[in-house]
């Protein structure tokens, strides 16, 4: 049923609560309503035609209304649409679960399905923290994370969340966590070495704490939410080594940089790197249905084996555990992966892409560009010279995201930092827009006007 779009925005003022937004200010904005998708465009109540920039939040991989996709879910719908996990199983999850323990790095071979990051995330910390506890050894119940982490939003993942905006209201609720510096080299307060100096106090308190933690968890190669953090080369194995030389877990959450996003259907590829826990969700179903998994080695699997009065079962489940219907979209987006050869392809996008960015490194308000694959944080500050950040209160970040909307392409901002996310079937054209369209907002809401990014 369709509604006029005055009659949606009086209801939307009325009644929704947007995720991650200062309702205030929000609902004095034009309400944009996205009706529709095509390939790499939204579409709005107008007709107008956006690039979705960021994937809508990330998620999306082949783009939107591919036929295979929906095709799948038809197919599965005509035959069911749920039935739990809970003592039954069906052909989509079975098959799906499959498929990721042969793709996924070597050793992890065990699936266990939920339906968020957040809620993966959760499940592999209840994991480690059980798993350690079975072992015998009930003293390792902390977790390891880094400064200005973001696995989600359920009080377990917050509790190893690192960003105080977001987190630090409910830390009377949250369980107590070690955090190591994260090598944010733009902004690191070592003279020194930045991956050094990192990796040094990584492994000091990992040596110090080793017989009371659990795991260490991190986002592989690029964290996220902080800011688009790239990792030096080299770090992420380093992380691996100190955690298997003093018998710790090592939890990757894969949620945002699992599927293609770093240039390798994982990002831990890149480093030949295999945690003894992955968590996966987002591209999972290539950004149709909530999806998520957490994958988890034999040797993690086989602790919790036992006769029934032992009671060492995993207590933990969801109503849409493994849910047939994005089950069957995950798998159809496994097939694209592979009939289209979709990581081979990427390569000559993210290397024209890394030429785009290159133009914008003298703006004057462009202080950093951080790239892995085709995810680009562009930190936006007011004096590039003394990288002196932009006032909060000014909230240039938006003010370029609103610019960019206008030009025909959807961005979100960190705070000052712009964030490029394209879904992966994006094209060379196409990448051409997203690089102008972005290098003109900026101008545009940063202040300064210079001469922006060619097509290459």
């Amino acid at each position: 049923m369709l509604y006029p779009y005055e009659t949606l925005v009086d209801w939307d003022r009325q009644h929704l609560w947007h995720p991650f937004t200062q309702m205030q200010g929000f609902r004095e904005e034009e309400l944009l309503i996205i009706t529709r998708g095509e390939g790499a465009y939204l579409f709005d109540h107008l007709g107008r035609r956006y690039l979705d920039g960021v994937s809508s939040l990330w998620t999306n991989v082949h783009g939107h209304g591919r036929p295979e996709l929906n095709q799948a879910i038809s197919r599965q719908l005509e035959q069911m649409a749920h039935s739990t996990l809970l003592g039954l199983a069906h052909p989509p999850a079975i098959v799906l679960a499959r498929r990721l323990a042969e793709m996924a790095l070597p050793g992890l071979t065990k699936v266990f399905y939920s339906d968020s990051g957040s809620t993966a995330v959760e499940v592999a910390l209840k994991m480690a923290f059980q798993y350690w506890q079975l072992r015998g050894a009930p003293q390792k119940q902390r977790f390891l994370k880094l400064s200005g982490a973001y696995h989600g939003d359920t009080l377990g993942a917050v509790s190893v969340g690192g960003i105080a905006l977001f987190h630090d209201i409910f830390h009377p609720l949250l369980f107590e966590t070690l955090e190591a510096p994260a090598p944010y080299c733009y902004r690191c307060p070592e003279e020194q070495d930045c991956r050094e100096q990192c990796l040094e106090r990584l492994e000091e308190m990992v040596a110090a704490h080793h017989q009371e933690l659990a795991a260490v968890i991190l986002e592989p190669v690029m964290q996220g939410a902080a800011g688009m953090i790239p990792q030096p080369s080299g770090y992420l194995a380093r992380v691996r080594e100190i955690t298997r030389r003093h018998d710790v877990l090592l939890i990757a959450d894969e949620v945002a940089t699992g599927f293609g996003r770093t240039g390798t259907m994982f990002a831990c590829e890149s480093e030949g790197v295999s945690p003894d826990l992955l968590c996966l969700a987002k591209g999972i179903t290539g950004g149709y249905l909530p999806l998520a998994a957490t994958l988890a080695t034999e040797d993690i699997y086989r602790v919790f084996l036992g006769e029934f009065q032992d009671f060492k079962a995993f207590f933990h489940g969801h109503t849409y555990t493994g849910n047939p219907l994005a089950a069957a979209a995950a798998l159809a987006s496994l097939e694209i992966f592979e009939k289209e050869a979709v990581i081979e392809s990427l390569a000559p996008k993210i290397d024209k892409l890394s030429r785009l960015l290159a133009e914008m490194q003298t703006h004057p308000h462009v202080g950093d560009i951080r790239q892995r694959g085709l995810m680009v944080g562009l930190e936006l500050v007011q004096n590039r010279d003394t990288r002196e950040p932009f006032p909060a209160a000014r909230r240039t970040g938006h003010r370029v995201i609103l610019e960019a909307r206008k030009r025909g392409v959807i961005l979100r901002p960190l705070g000052d930092v712009l964030v490029l996310m394209p879904p992966l079937c994006i094209s060379g054209e196409e990448l051409d827009t997203l690089a102008e369209v972005a290098y003109e907002s900026i101008c545009q809401g940063a202040g300064e006007a210079q001469k922006g990014p060619q097509s290459v």
